[in-house]
């Protein structure tokens, strides 16, 4: 008789096929990983497992997210996560009915994206050039509030996700770059062009990395091939720690905490951007959005700039 494979096993190779198969990068896969372990737990709990779960057992599953009170958009990734298992455990006839086709999943309204105004924004990057030139503190001092003025500036020029800024590699730092390739979801490739100000403040970073090898005559950060490098496992700065980094620069700002994030930086980059002008189809570019609906979140912006050039523009409109 053959023996049924075990959740773990499942979850495993699902995995294993979401990395070779569609370029899953670690955070796709762990937040996978979490997921399904989450639902694994839940159908033990009821002595059911991946391969013998009906779908009535996955609709009380989706109930009982809902009485801990999970957020619509957290049991809407859920029933993601739960449709792309049982679609590949389909696929790889280890079951022969696909029990998650039928669900559906919560109503959730499409919030719009905190945006920073510009002048938010301009009192965040003039904040963080004050205190990377500050004479008084110290060089470790100095150099960490270069590297945060280095990560804010290039955020706001280029949009880019938090894992793309932070795992950017040594060489995007060259004086004469204009572009540099970002690789992003999927492993895909892009190009995203560079201003003035962030080639700047990366070549400032970037001397001061190499005054500090120097200086204290032994490896350390400019030997890594990251352009923001640590000592941690992944070899260069984490998601996290720039987070809390931006959030006490945001409070040294005059701005509240919860406010800012690198991602709402990121939303700032693109509204921004669509506000003067800039098409739709190009943000979608430099954002690294594969679909186009994805950047339509930011339609509101368009919207509002068309309304306004009517307003202002049209030779009978109400003065």
């Amino acid at each position: 008789m053959r023996t049924k494979p075990s959740d773990a096993k499942l979850i495993g190779l699902f995995l294993d096929m979401l990395a070779a198969e569609q370029g899953a990068g670690p955070n796709t896969l762990d937040a996978y990983r979490r997921d399904l372990s989450d639902f694994s737990e839940f159908l033990g709990r009821v002595g059911h497992s991946f391969v013998d779960a009906e779908t009535q057992t996955l609709r009380d599953y989706l109930a009982d997210l809902d009485t801990r009170g999970f957020k619509s958009t957290s049991v809407a990734r859920r029933l993601s996560a739960m449709r792309h298992l049982y679609r590949f455990l389909l696929n790889e006839r280890i079951r022969g009915d696909d029990p998650a086709a039928i669900l559906s999943g919560p109503k959730r309204g499409r919030g719009l994206p905190k945006v920073l105004s510009i002048a938010d924004v301009d009192r965040m990057l003039r904040r963080a050039k004050e205190l990377s030139e500050a004479e008084e503190a110290s060089p470790a001092k100095r150099l960490r509030a270069l590297r945060l003025y280095c990560l804010l500036e290039v955020l706001y020029a280029t949009g880019l996700r938090v894992s793309e800024l932070v795992a950017l590699p040594r060489s995007a730092a060259k004086r004469d770059a204009r572009m540099i390739v970002v690789r992003g979801k999927g492993n895909k490739e892009r190009l995203v062009p560079l201003n003035e100000a962030s080639r700047q403040a990366m070549a400032d970073y970037l001397a001061a990395t190499e005054a500090a090898k120097t200086e204290k005559k032994k490896d350390g950060l400019a030997a890594s091939k990251w352009l923001f490098p640590s000592f941690g496992e992944s070899g260069h700065l984490t998601r996290q720690h720039f987070a809390r980094d931006l959030k006490e620069l945001a409070v040294a700002s005059g701005l509240q905490a919860r406010l800012v994030s690198p991602h709402v930086l990121r939303h700032a980059f693109a509204s921004h951007l669509l506000h003067n002008g800039a098409d739709l189809r190009i943000v979608q570019t430099l954002l690294g959005h594969t679909d186009i609906s994805t950047t339509q979140i930011y339609t509101h912006v368009v919207e509002e700039r068309l309304k306004s050039l009517v307003r202002d523009l049209h030779p009978l409109a109400e003065k």
